[in-house]
Parts: C-alpha cells; sequence; structure tokens
C-alpha cells in the first residue's frame, strides 16, 4: 500500500500531465492527435449506457440473448436520448481459436469494428471490454496460469492491433468484474495478485501496439469491481506502479443488497440503502478521485431487475436512482447505466419505463423532489380521511398538482405545510367510493426543478386467498388482490423457526423464492423456495403495500404441496385487543420542547404487525414556524418509525422491520420530541392529547389508535 505522500506526489503528476487525445478524421486513418487531461476525458463522457446482452451473449450471434441486431439508427437513437459514451461488452470466449495462435474470428472483429465506429460518429466515446470471458474461463487462471494468461495476452494483442488506429475516443477496458473463483466474494490476496498480472499485461500490450494506443484511455476494475477497501487500495497501488497519466479505474454497483434484490423486509428506501450509497462512493473518490484517479462507474443498477422491473416498487425504486445519481455526481465519477433491454426498448426505440428515464434524466443536472410513498391506498366504499405525506424536495419547490392535466386548488383539495403534503378527505372521497379497484388517478407533483412526481391513488378491499394443490415444481395460490400489490412474504415452520433459502430471514426474495401474477390472480411460491424446505407445514405471510397481512399454510410432503387459506383471511381488526399508554416525559406546557411518550399494549390472544397501526397524539403548533419531529429512542429502534406532523396533530407508522407485539406484549418506550424550527414555546396547556399529571405510563384514550385506517383505542377530539 503506498503512503498518503506516494499519492500526494501521483495526483501532482496526473495535475500536471497532458495526454494525447481524443480526435480522429476517421476510423482507420492517422489521427490528427489533441491533447486533454484524463479527468476531463471521463467528465465528458457523463452520463454513459451500457448495450448490455447483446456482444456479450455466450451463444452464437449479438441475438442469442433475445435482443434484435444492432443498428446505426439505434446507436444514433442512444446519443438522442442524452448519452455521451456508450459501453459495449464483449465475450470473445467462442470466437477466439485454438492455442497457440488464439485467432479471433475476423468477420466477428470486423462487425464490432462497425458498431464502434457508428458510435464514433454519432460522437460517443466508446469502451470496449473482454466480458463474461471473466467467468467463462479467466477465472481458472489460479489453476492454470499459464494457457489463461496465453489466450488473455492473445485475445488483447489482435483487439489492440485492429483498432490501434482509431480516435482515442475509444477506450479499453481489460476484464469486466474478474474473479477467480466459480463465487462471488471470496477473495483471496492470490486473487489481487492475479488481477495485477492481467491489468499489467493488458497495459504493456496496448502501450507497445502502436497507433493511438501508446496514449489511448485504458480502463482497470478491481477485482470483482466491487468497492471493498482492500479491492480499491489494491487497484491503486497497480495505478500508482504503471505512472501512465491515461489510466480510468472501474467499479460496479447495484445497491445495498438487501434492498436491491427486495429480501429481509428491505422494501422500501431507507437509511441503510441510502447510507451504503454514501459509503461506498466516499471510498472509491477518497480513494481514487481525490487523488487525481478518474472513476467510471461502469455498470449500476438494481439486481432484482435481472427477474423483473417490478421486484422494487416503483416510488423505492425511483428514490434509489435520484439519490444514487445525484451522490455519485457529487463524487465527480462518472455512471454508465445497465441496459440489457429492458430498459430502453431496441424496437420502438422508446423507454418501457418513462417514469425512470425522466428521474435518471433530470438528475444529470440537479436534484428531483421524490416523497416517502408514491402511493395513496384507500379502502373502497369508506369515507376517506385526510392523507398527509412527507416531500423530500431535495432544494426544489411544488409548483402544481394535478390529475390528467387538470389543476387541484391549494386549501381545498390539498394543503402544503412545509415539507408536509395533506391531500384533503373530500378530494380522496371522490376516488374511495369507485367500483374500480386498483389504481384511480394518478396526481402529479410539479416542482420548480427536476422530475415530476406522481401519487396513485389505489382503491381497494382487502386481498383473499384460496386453497389449493400442486407440486414443488408448480404451486400458484389463487389470489384476489381486489387492487392491492404484494410488497413481500415471510415463511416460518410450525414452530417458528425459518423456512426456505436464506434461512437467516423469514423475509423471503421477491421474484426468487415468490413471484405475484396480477394478470393471471395468483402468487407463486417457486421451485428454488421449496428446495429448501423440509417436509411438513410452513406458515406463509403475506405483506401488501396497502398495509393489508394475510396469512396462508402450506404442507410439503416429497414433491405435492397442499395449500390452506387461514381462517382470519382476510385479516379481522383486532379491536379491543390494544390499548395506549401515554406519559409525559416533560410536564411544562410553555417550554419550547414536547415530550409524549408511548407504550402499545397487546392484551389479545394473537399477535399484531406494528406495520399496520397507526397513533397519533394531537396537539397545537400555536404559530406557523414548521414543527420537527424524533425518536429520542424506541424500544422497536426509531428508525422504523414514520413521522407525520399536521397542524393538529402527529401520526406515527410503523415499518415493516418494527415486527409485531406478540399477544399479551407490548411494544415498549416510544420516545417522541417535538420542537419548532425557530425553538420558540409551545403552549400545551389545552392541547387535547396532553396530561401533565400523567408521569408514569397510564392508560390514556385521548391518545387514538388505528389499525388499517379503522379507529381501535381513543377517542378524536
Amino acid at each position: 500500500m503506498m503512503t498518503q505522500r506516494s499519492k500526494s506526489i501521483y495526483s501532482l503528476l496526473l495535475a500536471l500531465t497532458l495526454l494525447v487525445a481524443m480526435f480522429a478524421p476517421a476510423a482507420g486513418a492517422e489521427p490528427t492527435a489533441a491533447v486533454t487531461d484524463i479527468e476531463a476525458y471521463v467528465e465528458a463522457m457523463q452520463p454513459g449506457w451500457n448495450l448490455g446482452n447483446t456482444f456479450d451473449a455466450t451463444g452464437g450471434d449479438e441475438t442469442a440473448w433475445g435482443n434484435p441486431t444492432v443498428t446505426q439508427a439505434f446507436i444514433d437513437e442512444i446519443a438522442a436520448q442524452g448519452y455521451k459514451s456508450i459501453r459495449i461488452p464483449i465475450t470473445w470466449d467462442h470466437r477466439i481459436g485454438s492455442a497457440p495462435n488464439y485467432t479471433i474470428d475476423p468477420a466477428f472483429l470486423d462487425r464490432i469494428e462497425e458498431v464502434v465506429d457508428w458510435a464514433l460518429d454519432a460522437n460517443l466515446y466508446v469502451m470496449i471490454n473482454m466480458h463474461h470471458d471473466s467467468w467463462l474461463w479467466v477465472n481458472q487462471m489460479d489453476t492454470d496460469p499459464s494457457n489463461v494468461l496465453a489466450r488473455y495476452n492473445a485475445g488483447w494483442t489482435q483487439i489492440a492491433d485492429h483498432f490501434k488506429h482509431h480516435s482515442t475516443n475509444l477506450m479499453f477496458e481489460s476484464i469486466n468484474e474478474p474473479r477467480f473463483t466459480d463465487g462471488w466474494g471470496s477473495v483471496t490476496p492470490e486473487h489481487f495478485e492475479l488481477l495485477y498480472q492481467l491489468n499489467t499485461s493488458f497495459h504493456q500490450i496496448v502501450r507497445a501496439s502502436g497507433g493511438n494506443n501508446d496514449v489511448r484511455p485504458l480502463v482497470l476494475p478491481t477485482v470483482e469491481t466491487a468497492t471493498a477497501q482492500e479491492n480499491l487500495d489494491e487497484l491503486y497501488d497497480t495505478i500508482v506502479q504503471l505512472n501512465d497519466p491515461n489510466l480510468i479505474a472501474t467499479v460496479h454497483y447495484y445497491g445495498f443488497w438487501p434492498f436491491s434484490v427486495n429480501i429481509a423486509g428491505y422494501t422500501h428506501f431507507e437509511d441503510d440503502t441510502r447510507n451504503d450509497i454514501i459509503q461506498t462512493f466516499d471510498r472509491v473518490y477518497d480513494t481514487f478521485t481525490a487523488n487525481g484517479i478518474p472513476v467510471i462507474l461502469g455498470e449500476y443498477g438494481l439486481l432484482g431487475f435481472d427477474k423483473h422491473t417490478g421486484v422494487i416498487e416503483q416510488g423505492e425504486k425511483l428514490k434509489f436512482f435520484e439519490f444514487l445519481i445525484h451522490y455519485v455526481q457529487d463524487k465527480q465519477i462518472t455512471h454508465m447505466v445497465w441496459d440489457n433491454g429492458q430498459h430502453f426498448n431496441r424496437t420502438s426505440y422508446e423507454w418501457n419505463d418513462p417514469e425512470l428515464y425522466e428521474m435518471m434524466q433530470a438528475s444529470w443536472d440537479g436534484r428531483s423532489a421524490t416523497a416517502e410513498t408514491d402511493l395513496i391506498h384507500l379502502q373502497r366504499s369508506s369515507m376517506a380521511s385526510d392523507v398527509s405525506v412527507a416531500l423530500n424536495l431535495n432544494g426544489n419547490q411544488l409548483v402544481s398538482l394535478s390529475v390528467n392535466g387538470i389543476s387541484l386548488q391549494s386549501g381545498t383539495d390539498y394543503e402544503l405545510n412545509g415539507n408536509i403534503l395533506t391531500f384533503k378527505s373530500d378530494l380522496l372521497s371522490s376516488w374511495s367510493n369507485s367500483t374500480q379497484l386498483g389504481t384511480n388517478a394518478v396526481i402529479t407533483a410539479a416542482f420548480d426543478s427536476g422530475a415530476d412526481w406522481r401519487f396513485r391513488v389505489v382503491v381497494h378491499v382487502p386481498p383473499v386467498m384460496q386453497d389449493t394443490t400442486g407440486t414443488t415444481e408448480e404451486f400458484a395460490i389463487p389470489t384476489s388482490f381486489h387492487g392491492d400489490s404484494l410488497a413481500t412474504m415471510e415463511a416460518v415452520y410450525a414452530d417458528g423457526s425459518i423456512a426456505g433459502p436464506q434461512n437467516w430471514t423469514s423475509y423471503k426474495e421477491f421474484g426468487y423464492a415468490f413471484s405475484p401474477s396480477y394478470a393471471s390472480n395468483e402468487i407463486e411460491v417457486l421451485p428454488e423456495f421449496f428446495n429448501e424446505v423440509q417436509d411438513g407445514e410452513v406458515h406463509l405471510t403475506f405483506h401488501f403495500w396497502s398495509g393489508e397481512i394475510v396469512t396462508y399454510t402450506i404442507t410439503k410432503s416429497g414433491s405435492n404441496v397442499v395449500g390452506v387459506a387461514s381462517d382470519d383471511n382476510p385479516d379481522p381488526t383486532p379491536t379491543g385487543d390494544l390499548t395506549v399508554q401515554y406519559k409525559a416525559a416533560d410536564t411544562n406546557a410553555t417550554d419550547n420542547q414536547i415530550k409524549p411518550y408511548f407504550n402499545i399494549i397487546n392484551n389479545g390472544t394473537s399477535a399484531v404487525e406494528l406495520s399496520d397501526l397507526k397513533l397519533r397524539y394531537y396537539f397545537s403548533k400555536d404559530s406557523s414556524a414548521e414543527v420537527n419531529s424524533w425518536i429520542d429512542w424506541a424500544a422497536i429502534g426509531g428508525a422504523n418509525i414514520h413521522r407525520t406532523v399536521t397542524d393538529s396533530y402527529v401520526e406515527l407508522s410503523f415499518c415493516i422491520n418494527a415486527g409485531s407485539i406478540p399477544a399479551g406484549g407490548q411494544s415498549g418506550d416510544i420516545q417522541l420530541r417535538m420542537a419548532k424550527s425557530d425553538w420558540s414555546n409551545f403552549d400545551e396547556s389545552n392541547d387535547y392529547s396532553f396530561d401533565p399529571a400523567k408521569t408514569s405510563f397510564a392508560d390514556w384514550e385521548q391518545v387514538t389508535l388505528y389499525h388499517n385506517d379503522q379507529l381501535i383505542w381513543g377517542m378524536e377530539p
């Protein structure tokens, strides 16, 4: 590992060194040299796009994995979408002949050159590489080093020679996601040494091959393109040793794994997911960018997209992309989105998810506002109540709300208090009596900058499941979703122990263990789940985005499976079983803080999910100042409690990770604190829920509790 002094010296060298760049008259012609620096080169690539599942396909040709033949019109369309660079992943394995020459199929090289030239003609920066070769044969380098290195060197010798006269707007990446085992994450010191051999051999071959290759930008990955500090440090040392000002570091990022695949109850873009982005790219920045070595995020996205893009709920997905792009750009890192055909339709030239593209495109130039949710759930045939949603304004201001182009009226249809947007009951009641279940309206929130945010008004009744039979290879639960959508599924054996794959969590992986089909009205429990389930009874708990919970029992015997809907399907409201205790932790009615503490008691005979509950404490703001709130401490974890502050009450709601209150159990302390933004005093003397006499926990009916939005404890003022 180099010292900080060595890093500083290298940074100075990079800052002072000019490199020959980037403009050639035409492919194959001798270039007219120009100069720039490598940091400016990488900055000019922002943003980038991956031509995935095409030339990296391991089948017969570029269409083997389901994408159409690449055309010049398509490449031009990528440039028209605002992208400045394109990464063309290439798998050479089945196009390389046998030893000792390892000759690459000339027709395939010519086809790659054709597409590269189209991209250069479209004024795109272009990256080509060795892609799935990394796991097809390069990963055998630890057991067969001489043959692997000979094949690798022969490949790059031919590629470098073929493209040596191309503009330096074409760059080479040594190897994609290099690893030296069959799996991921088992990195040893020997693996660092093997990658060092590949990167340095690649560097020597290209630099000695003539033409523009003596200055062509070269992209070097970490082991697995992972971002652990050790991986970053090893690549940093390699780049310093090579002492070449035209080198670029690259990593990949697919998010905090539990959120990225929707497992372990990580259904929301919450603090753990956000912090993983921050910590990851702080490491990358501190190691490379801060020391003058530019970085390309060569691939990014969400791993759940490998199943389908609906694995992650729409609003949560949008918040992830907005924050990731913002933070990466803030760290001066160029990003290249992974697209294997799932995002930009290669036939219609339209985005499969226009909202996602709108969010990404807006994020290239600044931040967009988001919200804590994009879903407003209304029980059908019920009188709707006001619904408040916290906005994440990110420096923007709300300009308008509209439905189908018709503006909503402030004060009548909605109110905005600070960052709290409240949709009024009269507006929502116009939809709650609809005979149509599902999305009844989309409320578009427009801001003074950035992308719009869309709230989907979903009318629902509780989902219902039916008994069924099947096999471990094919088992689907008939489900009437009734307008609702599935968030996650839990699985435990009859004794309460965790069932199924990833047995460290009861919350199973969406799209791997289970998958809903709204078109066929069923929830598939997939073979991968049954592969790791013992014979016997398994209790499934399905959590829906409305907050509804439905339980179901399956019994596995060999390859046969019997499913039985629970008697409590749909889940009844446990009216009368829950009580709220309250104490005033601050009995001074005229100071600048309010400190109500709560404890929810379950007197019933069955557990109650906290995510089904909402608690309201009523108070008066007394001024126009915004009221801030905190959970100073909670037995269930403050991060699992959401707070919505209105002019007349604060509402506490609970995320799925808050768990449940067992029969005869309690939530434990929930210590709330509130203060005005200007820290002026309150006057609590007439506040409905304030009782300074309650200095220890006692039942208090002037704090209300709701189960699935139905009042079950207390009296509203």
